[in-house]
């Protein structure tokens, strides 16, 4: 929670002061301009990248393997869009950075990394069950019990 609160705060902070700092020394139509291209480059080729990841993803389904690289690579993209569309230096900076193929995998594996251990440390664990699926596909079909008529016609088998 503590690291959560520290960027949720130390993030703004350092925004503001990076681009007061840029605005200073670029002046600040120049500092707008940066903002504005930034985001307009970054969400090209963050869809760029999204719709290249999304056919690995589909590729990979197909031929019936588990997608879990283009998985990860997927949410990296967004987070790079996401943050490449709010304004900031530093946040442009992480944005551009996973959109670089490379750098993306230097922290799939640092991540995988991350949950190993947090798995072999049993800080995090992982259950697959059949829990949010419909009830139909986990009993049999009822009989049907409805009461017929004797002189009903539909009744007799």
């Amino acid at each position: 929670m503590g690291r959560l609160l520290l960027l949720f705060i130390a993030v703004p902070v350092i925004e503001l002061v990076l681009l007061i700092e840029v605005g200073q020394r670029v002046g600040f139509l120049a500092t707008i301009g940066l903002i504005m291209g930034t985001g307009i480059v970054g969400a090209s080729l963050a869809r760029q990248q999204g719709l290249s990841t999304l056919a690995r993803l589909q590729r990979d389904l197909n031929q019936g393997q588990l997608p879990a690289e283009p998985i990860v690579d997927g949410v990296l993209i967004l987070v790079a869009a996401v943050v490449l569309i709010t304004p900031g230096v530093l946040t442009d900076l992480v944005g551009f950075l996973c959109l670089i193929p490379a750098f993306r995998q230097l922290l799939k594996r640092s991540l995988k990394r991350r949950f190993e251990h947090a798995l072999q440390k049993g800080t995090i664990g992982v259950s697959m069950g059949f829990q949010g699926m419909d009830d139909s596909l986990r009993r049999p079909p009822m009989k049907d019990v409805t009461p017929r008529r004797p002189n009903d016609p539909d009744s007799q088998s």
